[in-house]
């Protein structure tokens, strides 16, 4: 049979190992050193932006019609010895398509048109030299003027008319749409031919919260990226911005030109702008996702001597993935960026790379 005296030292052992279990200020080992990564604070600078998305559309673009009827037939394009096709990119001022009409030709009579001008211009020359020397009267004198200035009106007309039966590029662009037609086939007036886009720049219609409009204006910097190509940022700026808000939607509009010289992105695509709306040069920024927020107060770990020190800070510019602390930080001191998690304010710290 067991001891009383036993019995009693058990049941003492077993209330202070309770109490001991329950005390609120039993400490943590602190000989346990966490594993943190730190990033040296120095100065930088950050952008305050919202991002917003819309499609992109040439800013140039047009579809050649014909406006006469003819039989068509494709120019051959001189950089690829062929004739044009989708994609081609073309000059302004270039032939594209010809439609030929002898017998639009025979009705504008060009070699006639041409010879009468050189015979009204040789006439007026002789009547001023005439009239200079007393020869002429000055009613013959205007009367072969006004010869000159007709021949000179239908000479221009017939070069118009004949200029239909050609199809220039109005500018610099690449050929996106072009309608087939068997070669030789007659065309009517007003048919399709070829579709041509300038896309060097673009532009961006994009829908706006109304809690933004007074931080949108005319000018200000944009940054446009496809998702399919999130590394590349291209350049824009705000083009127009409508004053007055959509009373369904509660949004503005605004239109975003965008420097695209190398063509990555295609008129038709959908991309994200991040319109900047502040910035601030050389001040101390730290990445979003290494604060902790307790009791409303953001805060940070830092290492100094081997220990942690947890920091309230206070922000100023930020944006997804940055901020700007202007109150909490200094440039030089070691900040965690991995592993703080588990810390507390003096925990023991090993650094690792």
């Amino acid at each position: 049979m067991e001891s009383p005296v036993k019995h009693i030292v058990a049941l003492i052992m077993i209330v202070v190992l309770f109490l001991g279990c329950g005390n609120p200020e039993t400490q943590v080992d602190t000989n346990i050193e966490v594993p943190v990564s730190v990033e040296e604070i120095s100065l930088k600078n950050i952008e305050e932006y919202f991002t917003t998305t819309g499609t992109v559309d040439a800013t140039g673009e047009v579809m050649l019609l014909s406006e006469i009827t003819g039989f068509y037939r494709k120019a051959i394009n001189p950089q690829t010895s062929r004739p044009y096709a989708l994609g081609d990119y073309v000059s302004k001022g270039e032939i594209l398509v010809y439609l030929d009409n002898p017998e639009q030709e025979n009705t504008i009579r060009m070699e006639s048109i041409t010879l009468n001008l050189e015979i009204s211009e040789q006439e007026f020359e002789k009547q001023q030299a005439l009239y200079e020397l007393g020869g002429v009267t000055l009613r013959e004198l205007k009367n072969a003027e006004s010869s000159y200035i007709n021949a000179k009106y239908n000479y221009e007309n017939a070069q118009f008319q004949l200029a239909k039966m050609k199809i220039t590029a109005p500018f610099d662009g690449i050929i996106v749409d072009m309608p087939y037609y068997t070669e030789g086939v007659k065309v009517g007036s007003n048919s399709d031919l070829v579709q041509l886009m300038n896309y060097s720049t673009l532009a961006m219609e994009v829908s706006i919260p109304g809690k933004q409009l007074g931080q949108v204006t005319v000018g200000q910097p944009v940054r446009v990226m496809n998702y399919t190509m999130p590394d590349k940022l291209l350049p824009g700026k705000i083009a127009q911005v409508s004053p007055a808000l959509n009373p369904e939607t509660r949004s503005f509009k605004a239109t975003v030109d965008i420097d695209n010289p190398d063509l990555l992105l295609r008129p038709g695509m959908f991309v994200k702008a991040e319109i900047v709306t502040s910035k601030s040069d050389s001040t101390i920024v730290i990445p979003k996702d290494v604060m902790l927020t307790r009791r409303n107060r953001r805060t940070v770990f830092i290492v100094e001597s081997g220990f942690a020190r947890e920091r309230r800070i206070n922000g100023g510019l930020e944006n997804p993935d940055e901020m700007e602390v202007v109150e909490g930080l200094a440039t030089g001191e070691r900040l965690v960026v991995s592993g703080f998690e588990t810390l507390r304010n003096g925990s023991r710290v090993t650094i690792v790379r």
